[in-house]
C-alpha cells in the first residue's frame, strides 16, 4: 500500500532530511520524491510505501502534522487511494 506526503512551508535547510528520517524511523520506504522552491517557499510530494509501517498510518499521519507544526510548515500524509479519489474528475 502507498501513501502520499505533502509539504508546503517556508524554505529552510534539512526539510527533506527530517520528513525522510521519520519516514525511516516507522520502516516507511521513500519511492518518489518531487520537490521545487519557488523564491523562498517549498513544496514536495513524496510516495511513500507503508506496508511494513510499525505504527498505524493514522499514527503516522499525525505525527507527520506534529512535526510540519513545528516546523512551521503544513505537511499532510494521506492513503494513495484518498488521494487519488480527492483528484478524480
Amino acid at each position: 500500500m502507498r501513501a502520499v506526503i505533502t509539504v508546503i512551508g517556508k524554505d529552510m535547510v534539512g526539510i527533506l532530511a527530517k520528513v525522510s528520517t521519520k519516514c525511516a524511523e516507522h520502516n516507511i520506504n521513500v519511492l518518489e520524491v518531487t520537490q521545487s522552491i519557488l523564491q523562498d517557499m517549498f513544496a514536495m510530494i513524496m510516495m511513500v510505501d507503508i506496508d511494513k509501517s510499525d505504527v498505524p498510518f493514522t499514527q503516522f499521519a499525525e505525527e507527520m502534522a506534529a512535526m510540519g507544526a513545528d516546523m512551521g510548515m503544513a505537511i499532510h500524509a494521506m492513503h494513495e487511494d484518498i488521494f487519488e479519489s480527492m483528484h478524480r474528475i
